[in-house]
């Protein structure tokens, strides 16, 4: 893989998250439904996928593992091992989150009201997405594009983790 290959994956992300954003901030706030929660949780998924890939692509260059596993299960654990860093850990953490919460059965409360929620069941414990909570996570996400960008032009050894963060 090359750097414009995964300044691609960077910009097609980035432009995902701008959905997102428009989704929060149009779709979300005027029809207050639970199907734009779970189409915004869609587009995170997707962002993160991007985002995964291009951080692979990149430990491959500097040689830090040999092959870019396939599945997304072996994705998540190769950069849990090689980007130790706490946001990136968190961060993979909520793309876990999203896809298992895109897989199960997910309550609706609230529906075309300003506290529209969806309550999601995951391995016995209740998760709640509302329009404040997936704020959050786009704004956490976006910032995690952000470090991976600054990975890339090497401003940020993305291979350690950050002293800022040990603290």
């Amino acid at each position: 893989m090359n750097l414009d290959e995964e300044e691609n994956k960077l910009r097609m992300a980035n432009s995902e998250l701008k959905r997102v954003e428009h989704m929060i901030y149009v779709s979300l706030k005027y029809t207050r439904t639970g199907d734009v929660i779970i189409n915004i949780m869609k587009r995170m998924v997707d962002a993160y996928e991007l985002i995964i890939d291009a951080l692979l692509e990149h430990a491959q260059e500097k040689n830090k593992i040999d092959i870019i596993p396939i599945t997304p299960k072996q994705k998540i654990k190769e950069v849990k091992t090689i980007f130790p860093d706490i946001e990136v850990r968190e961060n993979i953490e909520l793309y876990t989150l999203f896809k298992q919460s895109l897989k199960v059965k997910c309550e609706r409360e609230n529906e075309y009201r300003r506290h529209v929620t969806l309550r999601c069941i995951i391995k016995n414990e209740e998760f709640e997405f509302n329009i404040d909570n997936m704020n959050e996570f786009y704004l956490k996400a976006k910032n995690f594009l952000s470090l991976v960008i600054d990975i890339m032009k090497g401003k940020v050894d993305g291979f350690k983790i950050r002293k800022e963060e040990e603290e």
